[in-house]
């Protein structure tokens, strides 16, 4: 999930080749902002590209879809038994792989499926399964230059809320 995916979307041409579909823009593929200067977009003064997207209830574009996937995904680990079964572990692992088959951005789905060549799912246990998972987010933060996670602190973050209380509901 490279970070210079949209321009090597929008320059590319013709079908791809693993999905059938028709190599063009499109939002699973393409952030709002690089999408928009690809197009030649410019906005008035005074209206930002922020204040654009706030207000919006439109298609996911890849960056909406990034986080938004990225926040399923761990609260997922998060919920996985502390003791998987095997039907449990075997299941999971096949949700990871279907996964990255039918991720909307193929580009992302791609990378994915790369990197689970060599980072296959750790499904034995919610803890290992958590620390996997962070692990490839971090891979993927590092491909697009976003700081890392400090993956020790995914029980607070995904699960039980931060240590503050800035997460409690009273």
């Amino acid at each position: 999930m490279a970070a210079s995916m949209g321009k090597a979307f929008s320059e590319t041409e013709g079908m791809n080749k693993q999905s059938g579909r028709p190599v063009k823009p499109c939002r699973a593929c393409m952030d709002f902002k690089s999408f928009a200067k690809a197009q030649g977009v410019k906005l008035p003064p005074g209206l930002s590209m922020e204040k654009i997207e706030t207000k919006r209830e439109c298609p996911l574009d890849k960056d909406e879809l990034g986080r938004n996937t990225w926040s399923f995904l761990h609260t997922t680990a998060a919920y996985y038994p502390d003791e998987p079964t095997t039907t449990q572990q075997s299941d999971m692992n096949q949700f990871i792989q279907l996964f990255s088959k039918f991720y909307p951005c193929d580009f992302c789905a791609a990378d994915l499926r790369e990197d689970l060549k060599t980072h296959p799912p750790d499904t034995s246990s919610r803890s290992n399964l958590q620390q996997w998972m962070c692990k490839m987010h971090n891979i993927v933060n590092v491909k697009l230059g976003k700081p890392k996670f400090d993956c020790s602190k995914v029980e607070e973050r995904w699960k039980d809320g931060w240590k503050d209380g800035s997460c409690d509901w009273s």
